[in-house]
């Protein structure tokens, strides 16, 4: 179904051109949009008009025509005037709207498919048989982006990341699947496409900060060669977004192949982590180290376990450096100049992150 705006944006440009009132009524005569400055009842007139076989009549000084979806009567337009000229003017807009009709209801039967492809409720052979009535290609190369705000999701937000994207663009599909996120499900019809990928999220953020939206951060799997594979990069897009909240949260977009250690930490079970924490750490909860021990600790892994450059960007002497480091080997037996260590160390803040991320989404 059209939207009221979408009718009224047709008619008023109509008029604008041809300078002839026009108004749509709906079977029982209505009015659902009208440039009509005069108010007038056409409720009889149309009722009669429905109920007769002609397509289209002249009544009460004014051109009627009938609009069909899919056979089933959805309109009646009305032309004021008896001219020729509001009669070619009527069918015109009538032929517009009809093909406003079957625009929109092709664009929502393929939300449909897309949002039930996404979900994996499509079995294999309906997948094929859609994808061809739709008239979209079965084995294109395709990848999805999920965009998320601080604000939620609404239908603002997809109507600005289809603006973003270029009006009337069919390499992209904007859908959604649920109350918070925008699914985009891009084409790429050659390899450099794919290499455009993360320039695309990138203006999406910049565009959608720029409209006032805050947090937006865009997620993405990797591309696809068949239709009844997108599922997987959606769920590759869905895995990145939450992986990049818990370990990158500075990232405003994560590509699923760079999510590195945080993917597979992300996959282990809660259990499997609080014996993992236990055995690193003994009971203790990392984060009841000091701000100075987690602060060293920070900047020694960002310096790549390099000692000199850690305590000069700490601005403290290199033995400072040395006798924290001391300190924190002896609390927790692990010495993080040594690389083996270290890495321990490193994934296991990682875990605790993961669990507290994990705890929050519970409650």
């Amino acid at each position: 179904m059209i939207s009221n705006q979408i009718l009224q944006n047709t008619i008023d440009g109509m008029t604008g051109i041809a300078h002839v009132e026009l108004c749509v009524t709906d079977r029982d005569g209505r009015s659902v949009v009208s440039t009509m400055k005069e108010k007038k009842s056409f409720e009889k007139a149309v009722q009669d008009f429905v109920n007769s076989s002609a397509e289209s009549q002249e009544v009460q000084n004014c051109q009627f025509f009938k609009i069909f979806d899919e056979q089933q009567l959805e309109y009646i337009l009305i032309v004021s005037g008896a001219s020729e000229n509001a009669y070619l003017v009527g069918k015109m807009a009538a032929f517009q709207i009809q093909s406003l009709l079957v625009a929109y209801k092709e664009r929502f039967d393929k939300d449909n498919f897309i949002k039930n492809l996404l979900l994996d409720n499509l079995l294999l052979v309906d997948i094929y048989s859609r994808a061809k009535k739709l008239h979209m290609q079965i084995d294109l190369k395709r990848v999805v982006l999920i965009v998320e705000t601080g604000s939620g999701k609404d239908s603002n937000t997809i109507e600005m990341v289809r603006e973003c994207l270029g009006a009337g663009n069919a390499k992209e599909i904007v859908t959604a699947v649920d109350e918070n996120n925008v699914v985009i499900v891009k084409e790429l019809p050659d390899e450099n496409a794919a290499k455009e990928v993360d320039k695309v999220a990138h203006n999406i953020v910049a565009f959608l900060t720029k409209e006032g939206l805050q947090d937006v951060k865009v997620a993405y799997g990797t591309s696809v060669g068949e239709i009844k594979e997108v599922s997987r990069s959606y769920k590759e897009a869905k895995m990145a977004l939450d992986v990049g909240k818990i370990f990158f949260a500075q990232k405003d977009v994560i590509p699923y192949n760079e999510l590195g250690i945080g993917r597979l930490i992300y996959q282990l079970p809660i259990p499997l982590c609080k014996m993992f924490i236990q055995e690193i750490f003994d009971g203790r909860n990392p984060e009841e180290f000091d701000e100075e021990t987690l602060t060293t600790i920070q900047k020694f892994f960002e310096n790549s376990l390099n000692v000199s450059e850690t305590s000069r960007q700490l601005f403290i002497h290199r033995n400072t450096l040395v006798y924290r480091l001391d300190k924190l080997q002896k609390s927790t037996n692990l010495d993080l100049r040594i690389f083996e260590d270290a890495i321990t160390f490193k994934i296991a803040l990682m875990v605790v992150e993961y669990m507290k991320y994990m705890e929050m989404q519970n409650y």
